[in-house]
């Protein structure tokens, strides 16, 4: 039998659309750009061209694909000027950003993605203002600051360098945004993240009514704040426009009374999120929200202590649903935290479930855990399937579920975690960032997953995503869960934060081969309690910056 070679170029164009689609739209072009007329009729179709995506989500951080000069160069002198009246929205990194939009003029582009971003290269990208040997130099560059930005750019996705100092980052994003708001006077949607969540960024107002923030076009703002005061700065009137606000708080704490009035019959979809605990629910989040009267969309995603009651459908329908008579959707997820004296004064799963019989527009899901040594319950009512980014005080009673936009997930029960526990964590949440973990409690099968003749049978759990490992209350077998090799499989470059003394035991004094894989994978270690530096810690730990 004869062997026919079938080349690229000998099959259909419907073919080659499917398996070009498949392909970051950078790759199709940089590789097949120029190869022959026929292909470039095919890629220069909108498909491959409208969006150009020059970075890529690798290690924790955003890295640029434009790595070097060949690759730069063949951009800027070959595909660009062929297809730039095509693009879009350009996503670059800040290392490469400002070469690729002086390359050419781009009459159609109107979003942006910025990723990596800090102080420095968003005043020389935004305002022309280099500041070299103390001296500043001005220019006036018209395709940016005074053309695209001014007068195209509609869309514009921020993420900031996270390799800064935090303390830097903090001071530098109030400034980035008074960039922003300055040049950008057309745009319609901002979104303001930090690369990672490892250490996520805020934008926090040391004067109460800074007047160098605000739009009178921004209408879609998605960012995060410091406390609940920031985020009623953002509903002052600064941006009239505002119809949509995604807004994640680090705290919902209301640290300046700042006044909490006055109608809002602009915003349509508004969706808050914290994860850390509001003891102030009646004074801060229900009083914003029934300034919202004519809210279309509404997003919850918060934990509440203490109550009296939990909060459940019939405070849900009296409390927000029937104060907002246009709201047509509605997500959360709310967690309740109460004091009781026993179990038996507990409602039912049933009970609070019979409270939800008419939320008709999704599945809702609400369960009760009861902790009978700190005498409190906690109950968990979400909306399903989920957007939240976070699910705080997961215990065994967890129903399961798939949970793709959590980042951030925290672990507490006063009964023990065991292996198919963990196992069963990872597969609901496939995107895990941050895990928190709380448990004091010894695991029961422990003895059969040590043995050697079990551990063949044991499945290793790969926390694919997992940048950040917080351990520091918990027995020692959730220590030996995560850095045995038998048990765990981490990703490279994750910071674990654990007790020095807790960690000396588990690794038997930095010696123990079991926990030698895992530990290499730390970048960086946090060590609490009482501590010391040695020669075996660190080269037990080769690639971490250790911190006490």
């Amino acid at each position: 039998m004869e062997y026919s070679c079938i080349g690229l170029n000998d099959l259909p164009d419907e073919i080659l659309m499917i398996i070009f689609k498949k392909l970051n739209n950078f790759d199709v072009l940089y590789s097949l750009h120029g190869v022959n007329q026929r292909l470039n009729q095919i890629i220069q179709d909108r498909i491959f061209t409208s969006r150009l995506i020059c970075v890529k989500w690798f290690s924790n951080n955003f890295t640029d694909l434009i790595s070097c000069d060949m690759i730069l160069n063949r951009f800027r002198l070959q595909i660009l000027p062929e297809i730039h009246d095509k693009i879009q929205w350009l996503d670059l990194e800040s290392s490469s950003m400002k070469y690729i939009l002086r390359t050419a003029h781009y009459p159609n582009l109107y979003g942006l993605g910025l990723y990596n971003i800090n102080e420095e290269s968003a005043r020389c990208l935004f305002t022309g203002i280099f500041i070299l040997t103390n001296t500043v130099h001005m220019y006036l560059d018209e395709i940016l600051s005074s053309g695209i930005f001014t007068n195209q750019i509609t869309t514009l996705f921020i993420t900031m360098d996270k390799n800064n100092n935090y303390d830097e980052m903090l001071l530098s994003v109030g400034k980035i945004c008074v960039y922003i708001f300055n040049v950008f006077t057309r745009l319609i949607a901002l979104t303001f993240y930090e690369s990672s969540y490892r250490n996520p960024i805020r934008l926090c107002f040391n004067d109460p009514l800074p007047s160098n923030i605000y739009s009178s076009s921004v209408s879609i703002l998605n960012i995060r704040v410091q406390c609940f005061d920031d985020c009623l700065y953002l509903l002052d009137g600064r941006f009239n426009q505002l119809h949509t606000l995604y807004v994640d708080l680090v705290n919902l704490s209301c640290l300046d009374e700042t006044e909490n009035q006055g109608n809002l019959p602009n915003l349509r979809c508004f969706f808050l999120s914290c994860n850390l605990q509001t003891l102030d629910y009646d004074n801060t989040i229900l009083p914003l929200l029934y300034r919202m009267s004519n809210l279309e969309v509404l997003g919850l995603c918060f934990m509440i202590c203490p109550l009296q009651t939990i909060i459940d459908g019939n405070h849900l329908k009296r409390h927000i649903i029937n104060r907002m008579l246009r709201l047509n959707q509605f997500t959360f997820y709310i967690s309740s935290l109460i004091s009781i004296d026993n179990e038996m004064n507990l409602p039912s799963r049933e009970d609070i479930q019979r409270t939800f019989i008419d939320f008709t527009n999704s599945e809702i899901i609400s369960y009760v855990d009861y902790f009978p040594e700190k005498k409190k319950a906690r109950c968990h009512i979400y909306s399903y399937p989920s957007f939240m980014p976070y699910y705080s005080s997961i215990t065994n009673n967890f129903p399961g579920g798939l949970f793709k936009y959590v980042r951030i997930v925290a672990l507490y029960d006063e009964y023990p975690f065991e292996h198919e526990f963990f196992l069963r964590i990872v597969q609901s949440f496939p995107y895990m960032q941050e895990l928190y973990v709380e448990n004091h409690k010894s695991q029961n099968h422990k003895q059969s997953y040590e043995s050697s003749n079990d551990n063949q049978n044991l499945s290793v759990i790969e926390y694919c995503f997992l940048s950040d490992l917080r351990i520091m209350s918990v027995h020692d077998d959730y220590i030996k869960e995560f850095l045995f090799n038998t048990k765990a499989s981490l990703p490279n470059n994750v910071t674990l934060r654990i007790k020095y003394e807790s960690l000396q035991r588990v690794t038997h004094n930095f010696t123990r081969d079991a926990t030698r894989i895992n530990c290499a994978k730390i970048d960086r270690l946090d060590l609490y309690g009482e501590s010391k530096r040695s020669n075996s810690l660190q080269e037990y730990f080769p690639n971490a910056d250790i911190t006490f």
